[in-house]
C-alpha cells in the first residue's frame, strides 16, 4: 500500500465519520486562516514595526488578541528547517529536517538529477516512512473548501506541508503531481483537490523544452492541462487571477522559481509588473473559498522574507513581513472573527538581531547611535556599525571593515554585515531561537504561553471541530 493510498484510506474514514455531521459545531471555528511568515523571527517583527509605524507603532498581526512563545527544534535538529518545522503545525508530528509531512522515522533521501540537470528523479521509497494527515486535509474530509497560497514556488516547503507528503522537500516535481486530481502520483486524502492554490515555479508543473522551458518536467506531463481538465481555472498574471470565478483556481505567477520580493514587485522587475500582491492572493483566496458552507481553511505564507533574510538584505526582508502584515490585515477586513480562527506566527527564526542602544527614532537601517548623544557609535576599531547585523552569513568579510557611514545603508541592496563569514552568498543560517505566534478567534484560547510547535496543531483541529 503506497503512502497516498495510505493518507486516503485514513481521510476517507474521517470523512465517512462525518456525514452525518454538521460541518463546525457551536463554538467552533468553521473557518481557519493559517498565516506563515517564512523566516520572521522576533528581531524582525520588531524591526519592522519600527521600519514602518516607529517604536511606539504596531504591526497588524500584533493587534490580534492573543500570543504565545513557540518553540521550534525538529526531530533530529536545534535548528529546523522549514519542512519538519511547517510539518509540525500541520501534523503535530515532529519529523527529521528536509521531510514533509511524514512519520518521525522518515529518513531525508534527496533526489536525483534527470539528463536534463534538474532533481526530478524522487529517492523516497514506500518502506521510508509513513504519511500522517494534515489540517488542510482534515478540513477537505469535514466538507470544508481549502487553500493554500505563497510567495515562494507552490511546490516549496511550507505550501508543500499542507497537500503532500514525501522524503525530501527537493523533491518538488513530485511535490507538484500530489496535488493534480485524478493524476499520477495525486494525493487522494485532497478528494477532489486543494480549491485555491497559488505561488510560484511554473516550471515544477509543465514539461521540459530545450528552449523554453529548460527546468521542465521530464515525464512531459502538463500537470496544468491535467488540473483544467479537472474543472480548475488557470491563471499565470494578477489580471487573470482577478478574472477567477468558479471555486477551483490554480494560479502560478513566475515561469520558474519565486515570486519577486516586495520591492522588485512594485517597481515591475523581473515578472513583478504582472505578479499580485499577497493581500491581493488572500483576498481572492477568501473570496473563492467562501463559496463554500462549510467553511474552509486556507494557509497563506510570506515565503520571501526568508530568502531576504538568507542573503542579509535586511530592506528587502522588512518590506516583505510589511507585505505579509498587510495580506493579514486584508484578511482581517474580509472575515467575520466570530466564525473564524486566525492564527500568525513562523517556522523558524534567523541570525539577524538589533544591536547597540541607538537614540529612539533612529532609522532601523541606519547606523547605531548613542542614545545619550544621538551621535554615530563606533565599535572598538573605530568605524561605525548598523543597528541590524547577522550572526552569520555570505557577506564577504575584509580585514579591514569598510565605513558604513560612506554608502546608503537604506539602499534596496545593501547587505547587512556578518559576524562568521560562510562563504557564499545566501549562506546565512537560520537560527534556533523560538518565535512569536500571534492569534484571535473562537478556539485560540490554549494558544498562550510557551508551545511547542507541534502543540498547535492540536489547538487549531480542535478549534475547528477537524
Amino acid at each position: 500500500m503506497n503512502i497516498t493510498t495510505r493518507i486516503g484510506l485514513l481521510a476517507a474514514a474521517a470523512a465517512s465519520a462525518c456525514l452525518s455531521l454538521p460541518a463546525h459545531a457551536a463554538g467552533e471555528a468553521k473557518n481557519v486562516i493559517f498565516f506563515l511568515g517564512d523566516g520572521m523571527g522576533p528581531a524582525t517583527v520588531t524591526a519592522s514595526r519600527i521600519y514602518k509605524y516607529g517604536e511606539s507603532g504596531r504591526l497588524t498581526m500584533e493587534s490580534l488578541r492573543r500570543t504565545a512563545r513557540i518553540k521550534t527544534f525538529s526531530n533530529d535538529a536545534q535548528t529546523t528547517d522549514s519542512a519538519p518545522s511547517m510539518a509540525a503545525y500541520m501534523t503535530g508530528v515532529k519529523m527529521n529536517n528536509e521531510v514533509i509531512s511524514m512519520s518521525a522515522n522518515t529518513v531525508a533521501t534527496a533526489p536525483s538529477a534527470d539528463a536534463n540537470g534538474n532533481r526530478t528523479i524522487s529517492n523516497c521509497t514506500p518502506t521510508n516512512g509513513t504519511a500522517v494527515p494534515t489540517l488542510l486535509e482534515l478540513a477537505k474530509a469535514k466538507g470544508k473548501a481549502t487553500g493554500a497560497i505563497t510567495t515562494t514556488e507552490l511546490t516549496h516547503a511550507t505550501p508543500a506541508a499542507t497537500y503532500s507528503h514525501i522524503c525530501h522537500r527537493d523533491a518538488q516535481y513530485h511535490i507538484a503531481a500530489q496535488a493534480v486530481p485524478g493524476g499520477v502520483g495525486f494525493n487522494t486524502a485532497l478528494g477532489d483537490g486543494v480549491d485555491v492554490l497559488m505561488g510560484g515555479g511554473r516550471n515544477h508543473w509543465t514539461p521540459y523544452d530545450a528552449t523554453t522551458n529548460t527546468r521542465g518536467r521530464f515525464d512531459g506531463r502538463n500537470l496544468l492541462t491535467e488540473m483544467a481538465g479537472q474543472g480548475y481555472t488557470v491563471a499565470a498574471t494578477r489580471d487573470e487571477m482577478v478574472r477567477a470565478t468558479g471555486t477551483k483556481l490554480i494560479g502560478l505567477f513566475s515561469s520558474t522559481s519565486h515570486l519577486e520580493y516586495e520591492i522588485d514587485r512594485v517597481a515591475g522587475r523581473g515578472q513583478g509588473a504582472t505578479q499580485p500582491s499577497l493581500a491581493d492572493m488572500t483576498a481572492k483566496a477568501i473570496e473563492m473559498l467562501s463559496k463554500n458552507s462549510n467553511g474552509y481553511f486556507l494557509m497563506v505564507e510570506g515565503g520571501r522574507i526568508d530568502h531576504a533574510l538568507h542573503g542579509t538584505n535586511a530592506k528587502r526582508a522588512l518590506e516583505d513581513t510589511i507585505a505579509f502584515d498587510d495580506a493579514i490585515k486584508r484578511a482581517l477586513s474580509l472575515v467575520d472573527l466570530s466564525n473564524t480562527i486566525i492564527v500568525v506566527t513562523a517556522d523558524h527564526d534567523h541570525t539577524m538581531t538589533i544591536n547597540g542602544y541607538s537614540h529612539r527614532g533612529n532609522p532601523i537601517l541606519a547606523t547605531a547611535t548613542d542614545y545619550k548623544t544621538k551621535q554615530t557609535a563606533k565599535a572598538a576599531d573605530g568605524l561605525p556599525y548598523t543597528t541590524l547585523v547577522f550572526g552569520n552569513g555570505g557577506t564577504p568579510r575584509k580585514a579591514t571593515r569598510d565605513d558604513p557611514t560612506l554608502v546608503d545603508t537604506t539602499a534596496n541592496d545593501y547587505l547587512q554585515e556578518v559576524g562568521v563569514n560562510l562563504g557564499s552568498p545566501g549562506a546565512e543560517t537560520h537560527g534556533g531561537g523560538d518565535v512569536m505566534l500571534f492569534s484571535t478567534g473562537p478556539g485560540s484560547a490554549p494558544l498562550k504561553g510557551t508551545l511547542d510547535n507541534t502543540k498547535v496543531f492540536g489547538v487549531v483541529k480542535s478549534a475547528a471541530g477537524l
